[in-house]
């Protein structure tokens, strides 16, 4: 159903994107559409957790599990809520920065996302406006890393979206 794909490269390095992708508690301070997240469990490679998600009159909670592969890697199992299924990755990998003058971090980001809501009615709401959701869900997450970490340069390489397929 909705699929999304990307990579990118940012001017962070692996720990940083990883520390604020890991932080699932905050995603509602930054994230469209989160209403609420809840920590059920944590420990230094796993957490489990419950997010909100608020949609026009629509409202659904999720559970997942989320491995932390410290860091260069967050995945994200689904294990109940609204959703047929649920695939979800970051990776983070270290690069040269352009220019190749040593400088600075950079970190290829690859973000993908999958998943198929158990309801026809809801998965028919969000199909219609999954691609520019995604993206905009993509590009809180920059912002949010400029602001725990500034504006250290501009975005060093560009956006590589997979196609996404509407469902």
């Amino acid at each position: 159903m909705p699929t999304h794909a990307e990579k990118k490269v940012l001017a962070y390095t692996p720990e940083q994107l990883f520390d604020m992708v890991a932080d699932v508690r905050r995603y509602p301070e930054f994230l469209p559409w989160c209403v609420g997240a809840r920590v059920i469990s944590r420990t230094e490679n796993e957490l489990i957790a419950d997010l909100t998600i608020g949609f026009k009159m629509f409202r659904e909670t999720f559970r997942s599990q989320v491995t932390l592969e410290r860091p260069h890697h967050v995945h994200v199992r689904y294990l109940n809520g609204p959703f047929r299924y649920l695939n979800n990755h970051w990776r983070f990998n270290a690069v040269a920065p352009a220019g190749g003058d040593g400088h600075g971090a950079a970190t290829e980001v690859d973000f993908f996302v999958d998943f198929e809501f158990k309801s026809r009615l809801l998965q028919a709401v969000i199909g219609t406006v999954f691609n520019e959701a995604v993206r905009l869900m993509v590009r809180a997450f920059e912002r949010r890393a400029m602001i725990l970490y500034g504006r250290t340069r501009p975005q060093l390489g560009p956006a590589r979206p997979a196609p996404s397929t509407p469902g």
